[in-house]
């Protein structure tokens, strides 16, 4: 399984026009995050999990020329906002898109997209199938998907377990029974906000807390904001097993 980081930001403590903290005025690539998504080649299938207000930027830069299915972790704006611009697959592919996500996800996006879901065949509206999904495990085209959950607060939000690779981000609390369903996973990509708690993210420490008792071979943190700091500064601190991801690192796992 090939794995690229497509954002790894965050719209929470995004810079603001006049910021001038070290991160923003930074020059380092590594610095420059885009909204939180990624994209798994999995054999020949090819799938990304969110797409954020910069899914378009993102699949133009890793020139993703094929893509067959969407996860979705929840509903929230920054991991949503994208979803139109999956019309330029469904002309190119000529087939509709298969979105898989919790029933209460697909609601929110009937609504938020309410176009697509009309029943007016209007051309070029973007054309999608509805994958409803549970904690159970699924089949995703011959792919075998763990759900994991875990609390964004209050919200209930999927991550995903495919293979020896586990996905999580925005969450803030994961019960030991999900825990479970991480553990012997290869490689872990966990969300960590900040160094300050939050009332729904993992901070820096809680998320390495966390990373250390699970004992992946490597860990990547994302849905990293810019108050966590500069990358150059942040990374050499943590354990040797766990990097800062960056939009467009690369690895097989």
């Amino acid at each position: 399984m090939k794995i690229t980081f497509l954002g790894t930001g965050t719209s929470q403590g995004v810079p603001v026009i006049g910021c001038t903290c070290e991160v923003c005025r930074s020059v380092d690539y590594r610095d420059k995050r885009l909204r939180v998504s990624v994209h798994l080649q999995v054999g020949d299938k090819s799938i990304i999990i969110d797409t954020g207000p910069d899914f378009r930027q993102q699949v133009l830069r890793e020139r993703i020329t094929r893509l067959d299915a969407l996860l979705f972790t929840h509903e929230h704006k920054d991991h949503t906002a994208g979803l139109d611009d999956i019309r330029a697959y469904n002309f190119m592919q000529k087939k509709d898109m298969p979105l898989y996500a919790e029933e209460r996800v697909l609601e929110h996006l009937k609504g938020e997209f309410a176009y697509i879901f009309s029943g007016a065949n209007y051309p070029g509206i973007p054309r999608v199938a509805l994958h409803p999904i549970t904690e159970a495990p699924f089949d995703l085209d011959g792919i075998l998907v763990q759900p994991i959950r875990v609390q964004h607060y209050r919200l209930p939000v999927m991550g995903f377990r495919i293979g020896d690779f586990t996905y999580i981000t925005d969450a803030n609390y994961i019960a030991e029974k999900e825990l479970d369903k991480i553990r012997g996973s290869k490689v872990v990509v966990l969300n960590a906000l900040r160094h300050e708690p939050h009332i729904s993210h993992f901070s820096l420490q809680e998320a390495v807390d966390l990373l250390q008792d699970l004992k992946p071979e490597r860990a990547y943190l994302t849905h990293i904001s810019h108050l966590l700091g500069q990358h150059r500064l942040v990374e050499p601190q943590l354990p040797a097993f766990i990097q800062l991801a960056y939009d467009g690192l690369q690895l097989e796992v």
